[in-house]
């Protein structure tokens, strides 16, 4: 079956990480490490690739659906959004994780959030002008495993994260 890799925006726009991550340069970087199927989750966007297969690499494309969890439990790699439930749930399903910021938010507490989360070792996160070099460095087996989640913890963590404590 290989390697998959899925990409998800949540319910949001975020087209420069869609175009980003569906370019040749990507692509190529992808295919390089191993990875010869990409699933993408595109929400509002306006940027949508087209799905396509070959015999080395598939792209599937998709907007919405009712849960994710089938499409993170069957990657080898997640690169996402910095929303809260997207990490969330993909760092409860214990699989890889890279977060790659919208620089166009403002008041970016996504940036906090992922700033914090790297800093406890569960996850690495770029921009999508360092997406590449991001990709050709990151050991993910020096990730740790994100300790079973508790509603509760997560919201002080975030609260924590944003300074409501």
């Amino acid at each position: 079956m290989g390697r998959s890799v899925f990409v998800t925006v949540g319910t949001t726009s975020f087209d420069e990480l869609i175009s980003c991550i569906s370019s040749e340069q990507i692509l190529s970087i992808l295919k390089d490490l191993g990875y010869n199927r990409l699933v993408l989750q595109i929400g509002r966007g306006t940027v949508e690739p087209q799905s396509h297969s070959t015999a080395s690499f598939t792209l599937d494309v998709f907007r919405y659906k009712n849960s994710l969890a089938e499409d993170i439990q069957n990657a080898d790699l997640v690169i996402s959004h910095a929303g809260a439930g997207s990490c969330l749930e993909t760092l409860e399903a214990q699989k890889p994780l890279i977060v790659v910021i919208n620089e166009k938010l403002m008041s970016n507490h996504q940036l906090e959030l992922a700033k914090q989360l790297n800093k406890d070792g569960h996850l690495y996160y770029c921009t999508c002008s360092t997406l590449g070099s991001t990709l050709k460095t990151l050991d993910l087996s020096s990730l740790k495993v994100f300790p079973p989640c508790h509603p509760a913890t997560f919201a002080d963590f975030l609260d924590k994260v944003v300074g409501l404590r």
